[in-house]
């Protein structure tokens, strides 16, 4: 039957013979005064509806004419007004309908166009995406999605959630996979960020998936996007191995340097105006390449998840105040202004040297980017379950189209390049990794011109 319906006019055809039926039941069985024109009308639209204005007129025009013979052979003989009537209102009966008909083509097939250009559109990704209703079932999926089911041998039944789960023993960590998508099966409302890799090809993938809702904040389902990163991934390794060996090749010299750097130290008094101050700019510089090189190592461990921690009670305002005491010099000869303010605050569990390496690096940033007259102010705050620690300066601030980026390795803002302010873009990256490793958070606002504050959450002890 439903082949049948898509052949050219085969509603209007079905209603044509229909329409000759009732002429042949009004005229063999006399009964044109019961059923009255009335009963050509439905044929007379699905006519007008399925082929045309034009057909629709005419079968309109037809039908008149049919229940006018009809009269005859059953002698009611209609008054000529009565026939004219009955013709006008079915003609229009039959036109109307084949105005419908017409829009109704016309509007189909401008939703068929889009939506050929919306599944162009997703199918010309290169990202894995579907749509799914609240309970996971698929309703649109893309080929570049249906392919990498494909090759990771999903399921081609069940909810993406079940589909996602069979896979789990293919995968280099099924224990953490597994438990996430369970996770996510009983926190629908919830958006998520997952990688996986798969144990025989290497391949990494990043899952993300968000609800969907309507304006009115219905639920309608949720998007689910699968990328392949396995290529980022190769990149990141292969960047790390390389600042992981040419810090290490640096470090070896560095301490030759260093070395014979003491010894002439101990001669300085011996030394003219000129070597003297050539001891102090080898110092410096030697001491900027040991701090880059502690960065980099320091981000190689972070990386490869090797960073030990020391867990102890930390008061965060002691630590505070030690670490403003370091970067007071600095401060004073900048002329910016420090001021702690510390209320209450509870301790918390963590790596003392770390957690003042996360206090420094904050500091040493407000410093950098403050102009003479500033002020940096240390908030230090606590509510029984957390600790929060608020660096804020009154400096250039940061764009706000740069603001997502600034925790990226080497990643350096448009003004600290144009006001040529020395860095190497690691300071708030290894800051946000300590912090994690913590347990914490960390946060950032920031207005252009006026200042930036950055706040760390760390858990009370």
């Amino acid at each position: 039957m439903r082949a049948l319906t898509h052949r050219r006019h085969f509603v209007g055809w079905l209603a044509l013979v229909l329409l000759l039926a009732t002429f042949a039941v009004m005229a063999g069985a006399s009964q044109t005064a019961l059923l009255g024109a009335v009963a050509f009308a439905p044929w007379v639209s699905l006519i007008g509806v399925d082929v045309g204005v034009i057909s629709g007129l005419l079968a309109g025009v037809g039908a008149g004419g049919l229940w006018i013979a009809a009269a005859e052979l059953d002698s009611l003989h209609p008054s000529l007004q009565q026939s004219v009537i009955r013709v006008i209102i079915l003609g229009a009966l039959g036109g109307g309908s084949g105005i419908v008909g017409d829009r109704l083509r016309k509007s189909e097939r401008a939703r068929s166009v889009t939506v050929a250009r919306q599944r162009a559109l997703i199918d010309a990704t290169l990202d894995g995406i579907c749509l799914t209703d609240p309970d996971g079932h698929i309703m649109i999926v893309n080929e570049p999605l249906a392919r990498i089911a494909i090759e990771l041998g999903m399921p081609a039944e069940g909810t993406v959630p079940e589909r996602l789960l069979a896979i789990s023993k293919r995968l280099t960590d099924p224990e953490t996979y597994e438990r996430r998508m369970r996770e996510l099966a009983v926190t629908p409302g919830e958006a998520s960020t997952d990688e996986f890799e798969v144990r025989e090809t290497g391949r990494v993938f990043r899952g993300f998936t968000a609800p969907v809702k309507d304006r009115a904040g219905r639920d309608l389902g949720r998007i689910w996007t699968l990328r392949d990163v396995t290529a980022d991934k190769e990149i990141d390794r292969m960047r790390d191995a390389f600042v992981a060996t040419v810090s290490h090749e640096l470090r070896t010299p560095l301490t030759s340097i260093s070395g014979f750097l003491e010894m002439l130290e101990e001669e300085k008094h011996g030394l003219e105006e000129a070597p003297r101050m050539y001891l102090d700019v080898i110092r410096r510089s030697s001491e900027r390449l040991r701090q880059l090189v502690d960065d980099l190592l320091l981000v190689a461990q972070i990386e490869a998840q090797r960073i030990d921690l020391r867990r102890e009670r930390v008061d965060l305002t002691v630590a505070a105040q030690q670490s403003m005491e370091t970067v007071r010099p600095w401060a004073t000869e900048k002329g910016v202004r420090l001021e702690l303010d510390a209320e209450g605050a509870p301790k918390t569990n963590g790596d003392p040297r770390r957690i003042a390496q996360v206090l420094d690096n904050l500091l040493s940033n407000a410093i950098k980017f403050s102009s003479e007259g500033g002020s940096v102010t240390v908030e230090v705050r606590g509510n029984g379950q957390w600790t929060h620690v608020t660096v804020a300066d009154t400096g250039i601030g940061i764009p706000a189209e740069e603001q997502a980026h600034v925790f990226s390795r080497f990643y350096r803002a448009r003004a600290a390049n144009e006001l040529a302010v020395p860095g190497t873009g690691l300071g708030l990256a290894i800051t946000r990794a300590l912090v994690d490793q913590h347990g914490g958070s960390i946060g950032l606002e920031s207005v252009e011109g006026a200042g930036t504050r950055v706040t760390v959450t760390l858990p009370a002890a």
